[in-house]
């Protein structure tokens, strides 16, 4: 085991998505449904213990490990695990600076604890170059690129959430966002909806869109297909 993986430059390169297992509630669906996109999976710390439960070995295991269990750590063999002794970040945030892939799936981030949750979406914003969908059992949330075009169903509820000052412009909303002046602590965009095939362009790395699970794979392939990344931010 590298104590200092962190430091060593990233852990896991793939050309394929990766499925990022956290420590909250995850469903055999769930993981099966991420795997289908995304088939290369890493566990961020206890999510080990949840990836072994459902079958699954990870390839990589990030974190500080103080929530994984000893026995999901004789479970893996000593190359798998990568404890980076940090208090200073969360779980989350060690893996997606350790990780290389075109995108993540992340499941077992929301459900279980509110801090540990907006914890994450933080992380979201703060690595804007990774493209990252979070998972939940009802709703998905991801950090939008700057331009970026979804055929979305009508009446899909599409809800914008800012976490720092951003403006967009909007097509194929019902409440378009064009000239609007976003801030978490001013004006926020939930509950909008989709009149059909929705293209958002947003100024800077600080939109969060939540859109309903079933999007996942829509989503995926939208985020896969654009161009569109935050260079150097």
């Amino acid at each position: 085991m590298n104590g200092n993986a962190g430091e060593l430059g990233v852990i896991v390169h793939e050309f394929e998505p990766v499925t990022l297992v956290g420590g909250a509630d995850v469903t055999n669906a769930r993981l099966l449904r991420a795997m289908s996109i995304a088939p290369h999976v890493v566990a961020a710390d206890g999510g080990a213990d949840a990836a072994l439960d459902h079958g699954v070995m990870p390839k990589a295991a990030i974190g500080d490990f103080d929530s994984i269990s000893d026995r999901a750590r004789a479970a893996m063999p000593s190359e798998v695990q990568h404890p980076i002794a940090d208090q200073d970040t969360t779980d989350f945030d060690k893996c997606l600076n350790n990780i290389d892939a075109p995108l993540v799936i992340g499941i077992g981030f929301s459900g279980a604890r509110l801090d540990h949750q907006l914890a994450a979406y933080n992380t979201l914003v703060r690595f804007p170059m990774q493209r990252c969908i979070l998972l939940g059992e009802e709703e998905l949330v991801f950090l939008a690129p700057p331009s970026l075009r979804l055929d979305l169903d009508t009446g899909c509820v599409v809800s914008l959430f800012p976490l720092g000052a951003v403006e967009g412009v909007s097509e194929g909303l019902r409440w378009p966002i064009t000239g609007l002046n976003f801030a978490p602590d001013g004006r926020v965009g939930t509950s909008n909806e989709a009149l059909g095939p929705v293209h958002l362009t947003v100024t800077t790395p600080k939109m969060l869109m939540i859109l309903p699970e079933s999007t996942l794979e829509l989503v995926a392939g939208a985020l896969l297909e654009t161009r569109s990344s935050w260079a150097g931010h």
